[in-house]
């Protein structure tokens, strides 16, 4: 589309809108939601118009990256290590369900705690494990910084992690690192970028679970550009990778695909396909497995997508009291990915404001949504 085609779907000026081509200006979240109304966005643009919201909020980008930094090139004793390992391993089995902002908070003051506490070398195989501790440490940091819409801080803190995984010679940290930037791109709507993320994460390592999980950003990105045929292809290349591991221990571990993972996957990956029945039979399966004795959540997050995937499906059939009351229910998670969250809600928002925009329910929807930030 032209820009002045554009121009004329969403009666804004060419020059505005030129000047928000290059940068010039900000976009408002009224004009995000015309032009992803006119380009059949999905709710891709009215996602990216809250997320540059919250990530105003990200006032100390590096703060991870740099106490990051200090480990690398310090020195620690063994008990040190030890402790640091067992920590980090439960702190990603937490992550799931505990406060975001308490978690990064907790890890923080362990990457204090070793940066400020480190003594003489102790050899090259202790310095490795270090290294390798404050990799899985540093992949969850970013994670949860993502998770609160920290942008910067995320990708800095990602790209530390990164560093750490190549000096200690852990390929399944770098292979994260990469599954993490195929993340970010697909919550940013940078589509091709998610495969090109997934392939060079494929290509650091294929020995771990986290390649059913690059397998899956894939799967994610391609629905999203419309390819069915490759959708349907890799959704079946990643549920027989995943096959080919054995399940954890700690399937809770956030760095490890667990087989209710996949659901979640095909949920999404079916729900963009316009599948609705497979996209509901996922979703139903995603909140019965996350969903603990007497009701308690232990997926929140996962349990809030399948919710508003529930929402989208009940949206198309034309149900639109329970699309909203289903996609409240899914907001009002106390334990949240908000870049992950809006990019479904906004799938929600978008095709109840295309068919029942002037619907009260529709409206406070869309409030709620704008609130999240």
């Amino acid at each position: 589309m032209s820009l002045a085609g554009l121009s004329e779907a969403v009666h804004y000026s060419r020059g505005y809108l030129s000047k928000i081509e290059n940068g010039q200006k900000p976009p408002t979240e009224e004009l995000a939601r015309l032009c992803d109304h006119a380009l059949g966005a999905r709710g891709d643009l009215i996602a990216a118009a809250h997320l540059d919201v919250a990530s105003t909020r990200d006032v100390h980008p590096w703060e991870t990256a740099e106490l990051l930094n200090r480990i690398q090139s310090s020195d620690v004793r063994p008990v040190t290590i030890d402790a640091l390992e067992a920590t980090v391993y439960e702190l990603c089995c937490q992550y799931a369900y505990r406060d975001a902002t308490e978690l990064r908070a907790e890890a923080h003051t362990w990457l204090r705690h070793v940066a400020d506490n480190l003594n003489k070398p102790v050899g090259l195989a202790a310095h490795r494990e270090l290294l390798t501790a404050a990799g899985w440490l540093a992949l969850l940091v970013g994670c949860i910084e993502y998770d609160l819409g920290l942008r910067a801080a995320a990708e800095a803190t990602r790209a530390a992690a990164k560093r750490l995984g190549a000096e200690a010679g852990n390929s399944e940290i770098v292979g994260w690192t990469h599954e993490m930037s195929a993340w970010f791109a697909l919550t940013q709507g940078r589509y091709p970028d998610v495969i090109r993320a997934a392939r060079a994460g494929l290509d650091a390592d294929r020995d771990h679970s986290v390649a059913v999980q690059l397998v899956g950003q894939e799967a994610k990105a391609l629905a999203r550009m419309g390819n069915i045929p490759d959708l349907r292809r890799t959704l079946a290349q990643g549920r027989k990778m995943l096959d080919q591991f054995s399940q954890s221990e700690r399937p809770d571990h956030h760095f490890v695909v667990d087989p209710e993972k996949w659901d979640f996957y095909a949920m999404d990956a079916y729900r963009l396909a316009g599948d609705d029945q497979r996209a509901a039979e996922h979703a139903r399966e995603v909140i019965a497995v996350g969903t603990g004795r007497g009701g308690i959540e232990i997926a929140p997050m996962r349990i809030a997508e399948a919710r508003l995937t529930l929402g989208v499906v009940a949206a198309r059939q034309g149900e639109v009291e329970e699309a909203v009351q289903t996609g409240l229910e899914a907001l009002s998670a106390a334990r949240r990915s908000l870049p992950s969250l809006l990019m479904v809600a906004s799938e929600l928002d978008s095709v109840l404001n295309q068919r029942f925009a002037k619907e009260p329910a529709v409206i406070e929807f869309r409030d709620v949504v704008r609130s999240l930030r």
